[in-house]
């Protein structure tokens, strides 16, 4: 059976369970607490971080990794387009929301309001999340500005760039961080993606302590 040991809020792992979901990869899910750094977990990935893709004898660390084998072992359907200068586009926005936006904005809100209260590391801090508010107006901004010009992020079609970008809003948005009235052309994108059955699993889960809101799993919001 393919393992996938995750964090239901980690955005890389969320985007790996939508991987897996379109493409109709069945996997047990394994929720690890990474941050308790278990003996066992380690020994599997020596980084200690999630997500972790099993096959067999085939373990895997590193979303995009796990992307790129998952692409490759499961051609269709693909969420990479045929053409090069497309396919770089969708890699370079997908790089831009698992390195900047998450950077700016995902590490500064979903971090200091939930990590640090169920890992047990301390209380908020008030100057990166009022930072990670002004840098998110940014990066929606950007985003409606691609948006307005093109079906999905990166073009025409719905491709890695798009799980990406919407498993981290998805991860800010169950903490009700998302102003989604501000940005329409956003809004509707993301009620397009997250109503696919990929999304389904993912909407479901719940985190100890932390609730979303009454909006964050409706399919029309």
């Amino acid at each position: 059976m393919k393992k996938l040991y995750h964090f239901s809020l980690s955005p890389f792992c969320r985007t790996v369970r939508l991987v897996l979901g379109e493409k109709g990869i069945e996997v047990e899910l394994i929720e690890e607490r990474f941050w308790d750094k278990r003996l066992q977990f380690l020994n599997i990935n020596h980084a200690g971080a999630v997500p972790v893709y099993a096959e067999n004898n085939v373990v895997i660390s590193d979303s995009t990794a796990i992307f790129e084998y998952l692409e490759e072992t499961h051609a269709e359907p693909s969420l990479l387009p045929k053409l090069p200068e497309k396919r770089a586009e969708a890699r370079r926005l997908s790089h831009w929301f698992n390195d900047k936006f998450q950077k700016e904005v995902t590490e500064n809100l979903l971090y200091e309001r939930v990590y640090k209260k169920i890992a047990k590391r301390g209380y908020p801090d008030s100057r990166k999340i009022k930072l990670g508010i002004r840098n998110f107006k940014f990066h929606l901004d950007y985003m409606n500005w691609l948006l307005d010009k093109r079906k999905w992020l990166a073009g025409d079609e719905m491709t890695i760039a798009d799980f990406s970008a919407s498993a981290h809003l998805s991860s800010l948005d169950y903490t009700n961080d998302v102003d989604w009235d501000g940005f329409p052309s956003v809004k509707d994108w993301y009620s397009k993606i997250k109503s696919r059955p990929a999304f389904r699993t993912i909407l479901s889960d719940l985190v100890t302590g932390f609730h979303p809101p009454e909006h964050y799993g409706n399919l029309d919001f």
